[in-house]
């Protein structure tokens, strides 16, 4: 095993505890490892992505459900349009990218330059997320229905269907400010939201057009699912509010490597 696969797979333990402790950020990790330890390409990491992170939640949500900590009502509205997003992302648009989109010049954009660089902007919103001191309500309550958690639902979906990551930085702040969630109810119900999300997408669009090498999958989801026990179970014991600081300018680095990689070097 060289030594780029065993960060990787050191980094399959963290994404789990990360997910665990934030109720996100796990494709955050996920898409860059894939790519740039394990040497995928563009669909297949993101493909993957999907898999590991939705996989991965589903543990994570259920553990937390048993502690009462999901809004199932905010589950179903928010997730409804999301799986209808990621679905049409991943079966009609992704598969049918050309490899080179367009030209600005002699300057040719690629579809894994495109992928690639809208997941490096999403990474900024994340960052931008973690380092927010906006922690919702104080206190427990149901979420309150509101019609923009059906666009903001299908907007992630997409947006989840592009670059393969769950959108957990996106959907926590979502139910917090939309549907008045606390910040441990939010983050425990983005889990399930983002498991339904990715693995819907995952199975509806990407098991039809890749060769899926499950041997790998599963060892990498193992170590994951370790993590995100690890994680759950931390984060009702530790501030958070550091290693969400520490992450966020780690996030923002990875972001400038991988815009300076895909679109500079």
């Amino acid at each position: 095993m060289s030594l780029e696969e065993v960060i990787g797979y050191t980094g399959a333990l963290f994404i789990g505890i990360v997910l665990g402790l934030m109720g996100g950020g796990g494709s955050i990790l996920a898409v860059p490892i894939l790519a740039y330890l394990f040497h995928f390409d563009e669909k297949v990491a993101t493909a993957y992505s999907l898999f590991i992170v939705g996989s991965t939640s589903l543990v994570g949500g259920i553990k937390q459900a048993l502690k009462k900590m999901v809004d199932w009502r905010a589950v179903l509205i928010f997730g409804l349009p999301a799986v209808i997003g990621i679905s049409i992302i991943r079966t009609f648009v992704v598969p049918n990218l050309p490899e080179n989109l367009f030209h600005v010049g002699q300057y040719i954009v690629t579809r894994r330059m495109a992928m690639f660089g809208l997941f490096s902007i999403l990474m900024l919103f994340a960052a931008f997320s973690l380092l927010s001191d906006n922690k919702g309500p104080r206190r427990k309550q149901k979420s309150k229905f509101h019609p923009l958690l059906l666009s903001e639902g299908f907007f992630i979906g997409c947006l989840t269907g592009l670059v393969g990551a769950g959108g957990g930085f996106l959907i926590v702040p979502a139910l917090m400010v939309i549907a008045q969630l606390d910040i441990k109810h939010a983050s425990a119900t983005s889990l399930f939201i983002i498991s339904i999300n990715s693995l819907i997408g995952f199975f509806i669009g990407d098991v039809h057009h890749l060769t899926i090498d499950w041997g790998f999958l599963l060892e990498f989801v193992f170590l994951s699912m370790i993590g995100i026990l690890l994680g759950t179970f931390f984060s009702t014991k530790i501030s958070t509010e550091t290693l969400k600081k520490s992450f966020a300018i780690f996030i923002i680095l990875m972001a400038i490597f991988i815009f300076l990689e895909e679109f500079i070097l």
